[in-house]
């Protein structure tokens, strides 16, 4: 029988739905020299964390997805209405074009399950943007989005496609049962129209620990993973991220039920490494709300920390020279980008 949905934080009107509870809650960890992020990038660097200019702009385009992972730190399901509209999507496509960015990285909730979806990959496309798909594959599979394979093959965009394991028991553990089978079935799908075959239709799989650690080596998680999808079931793909769960929304909630939240964050400050700050994303990277505000990346929108004070926190308002030179918000979740080898949306960072 398959599992019940589970509601979103928002839905069952947890605490833990409300950022600023998530903040306060990660703020009373009892961390090694008061657990200043901001303090110790800048003793890694020598200089203040900043952004270096705007290379990637990501649009989260919303909340509305079909899955409600128990890692997901959007809090995102089907329960969500939260949607990016024409006029901030047609916004957005300006400022790629004002800022030079050269990728244009649509993430959600499911983000092709938005209006905007196609709207925004045809633009950016045109513009002659990489486009990069984040998608939890099963999405594929639903009838309204079965066209999308070959839409994203027509568009050439990269598709990240996010897979907890090569393992049918771990991933349904995140995602519900029933979705490593679909998950399967869409990279099959993938594979037939050349993604992972075709060297213009670079597909990549991400991967996050099932549980309170940190991912294990990228080089050689990506050979284990490359070996045992080939042997079970075909499956060919471009590259493995391994990227590390961060302390939030759903994730947190996950951590605070096994009571497993204090030892978690020192962990991850326990494992900070100094030589993987200068690769974190929010250096190279503009986070777009559905709403159209600002951010550093989409872990600070999630906790509603929106850019450095005097900076224009909205599209509308955008301001290429202020955001480009624009220093860092940050705050204790920030230690789960550079725990380790560290982790960004691209993966490992060292």
């Amino acid at each position: 029988m398959p599992t019940p949905v589970r509601p979103t934080l928002a839905r069952s009107r947890s605490p833990l739905a409300d950022p600023r509870w998530q903040r306060a809650r990660l703020g009373e960890v009892d961390l090694a020299d008061g657990g200043d992020f901001g303090a110790m990038a800048e003793a890694a660097m020598g200089e203040p964390l900043a952004s270096r200019g705007i290379e990637i702009l990501q649009l989260n385009l919303g909340r509305r997805c079909n899955l409600t992972c128990v890692h997901c730190h959007v809090d995102a399901g089907p329960d969500r209405k939260e949607d990016m509209s024409r006029a901030t999507a047609e916004r957005c496509l300006e400022v790629m074009e004002a800022s030079g960015a050269g990728v244009v990285d649509i993430t959600g909730g499911a983000p092709e399950m938005s209006e905007q979806f196609e709207f925004l990959v045809r633009g950016a496309r045109a513009a002659g943007r990489h486009v990069i798909d984040r998608c939890n594959l099963s999405i594929l599979l639903a009838k309204p989005f079965a066209h999308l394979v070959d839409f994203l093959a027509e568009h050439e965009v990269e598709v990240v496609a996010s897979l907890p394991h090569y393992r049918q028991l771990s991933t349904d553990r995140q995602r519900g049962d029933g979705v490593f089978d679909d998950s399967i079935e869409a990279l099959r799908r993938l594979n037939a129209r050349g993604y992972g075959r075709d060297p213009r239709l670079r597909l990549v799989l991400v991967t996050n620990p099932v549980g309170a650690f940190l991912p294990a080596g990228q080089a050689s998680l990506e050979a284990e993973w490359r070996r045992e999808l080939k042997r079970a079931h075909g499956i060919d793909f471009d590259a493995l991220f391994a990227i590390t769960n961060m302390p939030i929304s759903r994730y947190l909630e996950w951590l605070e039920s096994k009571e497993q939240t204090d030892a978690y964050m020192r962990k991850l400050v326990d494992a900070f490494n100094p030589s993987s700050v200068a690769g974190v994303m929010c250096r190279t990277t503009l986070s777009v709300g559905w709403d159209g505000r600002l951010f550093d990346c989409d872990f600070n929108q999630m906790l509603e920390l929106g850019l450095e004070d005097g900076v224009p926190g909205h599209i509308d308002s955008f301001d290429l020279e202020q955001v480009a030179a624009r220093r860092v918000v940050t705050g204790r979740h920030c230690y789960g980008c550079t725990a380790g080898a560290g982790s960004s949306c691209g993966g490992a960072t060292t």
